[in-house]
């Protein structure tokens, strides 16, 4: 791939800046088209001084402009989406317009040019499921579709099925990732993510909001592992048409990880539990453990996490630390 062009979708997000960054490190030339609706430009200040990057502010919705973008560029990555618990429940509408919509728009314009695509979908495909960890053929287990909860779900799971559709019927180079619970610098605490919210309280000197009863546990990420990881795959011809978790197997609970964020802060915060209920509304569902099995990831990559929940705690405590010093990150 090195000397190539890569267009990330999102490119101004959490995830799709820190691969806008990686990419560049290895000499390719790099567009990212984002709306800005959740990704920020100051994700990009580093980027926006390389001369082989180009930002292009816009929306994955837009035919003619991704269809332009593909075009010039030799491999996608589909990062695009709307995210976060809060923002699907209370925008079921525009997030299902955007994630499914949105990824029919890119990955027709990939197969029109005949572009490598990879695909950024999410651990939440699997629901409710809880049992433990979970493979790429795990069982989905969801609630009802009265749920706002699952739109997300759902939404995610149709562009699996296209891009798979597309590289089984027409031959389209793609592949398939299911990310879980990422995290880093540049992370909004917006949108119901949890450890910059938890971060952010911790130094205003505010309770940590805990859902629920703190008991369901989750495996956090460091976006840099996850970064290496898709640039592993979009570097092996054999990932091409198949699906892949990417994640930590680093387990802990949400009351764990709000204490381990007041001690990593010195806060004297207490946490508070909260009702989902009031969280985000009646009849809100949620999954009591979300652990991945990323053993394909690495017979095919050899790829392996090398950051820890403490390395990705003192880099999110580090950067809201100077955010809060009014500088510029």
């Amino acid at each position: 791939m090195r000397g190539g062009t890569t267009l990330v979708t999102g490119g101004a997000g959490f995830v799709g800046s820190h691969l806008v960054d990686a990419l560049l490190e290895r000499g390719e030339n790099v567009l990212a088209l984002d709306d800005l609706s959740t990704g920020r430009l100051a994700n990009l200040t580093g980027a926006t001084a390389n001369p082989r990057f180009r930002f292009v502010p816009g929306s994955v919705l837009d035919e003619l402009l991704v269809d332009e973008l593909v075009h010039q560029c030799d491999t996608v990555v589909h990062l695009a989406a709307a995210v976060g618990v809060k923002l699907v429940v209370e925008q079921p509408l525009k997030s299902l317009n955007t994630n499914i919509r949105g990824s029919q728009v890119v990955i027709e314009a990939a197969h029109r040019h005949r572009r490598k695509i990879l695909v950024a979908s999410t651990s939440e495909i699997y629901g409710k499921n809880a049992s433990g960890p979970l493979s790429e053929t795990a069982d989905r287990i969801l609630g009802s579709p009265a749920i706002m909860r699952w739109a997300y779900s759902t939404a995610k799971v149709v562009d699996e099925i296209l891009a798979n559709a597309y590289h089984l019927e027409k031959g389209l180079d793609s592949i398939v990732v299911r990310l879980f619970n990422t995290v880093g610098p540049r992370q909004s605490p917006a949108y119901g993510m949890v450890i910059p919210r938890l971060v952010r309280q911790a130094l205003d000197g505010k309770p940590l909001t805990v859902y629920g009863d703190g008991r369901q546990t989750r495996c956090f990420a460091h976006v840099s592992d996850v970064v290496a990881a898709l640039v592993a795959l979009l570097d092996t011809d054999e990932a091409i048409g198949q699906t892949f978790n990417i994640g930590s197997a680093g387990e802990v609970s949400i009351l764990a990880l709000a204490r381990r964020v007041l001690d990593c802060t010195g806060s004297d915060s207490t946490v508070e539990l909260v009702p989902y209920e009031k969280a985000y509304g009646p009849g809100f569902e949620d999954m009591t453990r979300r652990v991945p099995d990323t053993r394909k990831l690495t017979a095919l990559t050899g790829w392996q996490a090398t950051r820890t929940l403490d390395d990705a705690l003192r880099d999110i405590i580090a950067e809201a630390r100077t955010e809060r010093a009014g500088v510029t990150v």
